[in-house]
């Protein structure tokens, strides 16, 4: 499986459709809630794609939220492909870039049935308390990259 640092429309609706699949119509997140303007262009954002012989199976992508933390967001893997490490890739692969870009924390917002994943990856709770984002409960996670 390739991981790819999306720089073309083509991959960048290729993340679109695993994003569809797994938010909109696995986890009935409203269309117009995932969509936004950091999906104009793969200039608009940083995007990750994993491809499986030719398909696309996983995507995420990041932003600097502040000018020394990146935020993770959209971590998306097919049902086909849960199990495989695929979320760990990505998620290591973002951080690997947004070292080389000088970011010093990682913050993600992650849904709650998510949070021992992130908490594997070394990622702390810092929300007080749990909140609703798209009618998923979920936490805010950090990082030092450093």
């Amino acid at each position: 499986m390739e991981t790819i640092r999306v720089t073309t429309m083509e991959e960048l609706r290729a993340c679109f459709e695993v994003r569809m699949q797994v938010f909109v119509e696995e986890q009935k997140v409203p269309e117009e809630l995932e969509m936004d303007e950091k999906d104009e262009s793969p200039e608009s954002c940083h995007h990750f794609l994993i491809m499986d012989e030719g398909k696309p199976v996983a995507t995420a992508r990041w932003y600097f939220y502040k000018e020394d933390t990146a935020k993770f967001q959209r971590v998306a893997v097919l049902a086909s492909h849960r199990g495989r490490g695929l979320g760990k890739q990505l998620i290591v692969e973002m951080e690997k870039q947004a070292r080389e870009l000088n970011a010093k924390y990682a913050l993600l917002d992650a849904q709650v049935q998510a949070e021992g994943f992130y908490t594997q990856l070394g990622y702390k709770v810092i929300s007080e308390e749990p909140f609703y984002d798209a009618d998923i409960l979920h936490v805010r996670m950090k990082k030092p990259l450093i």
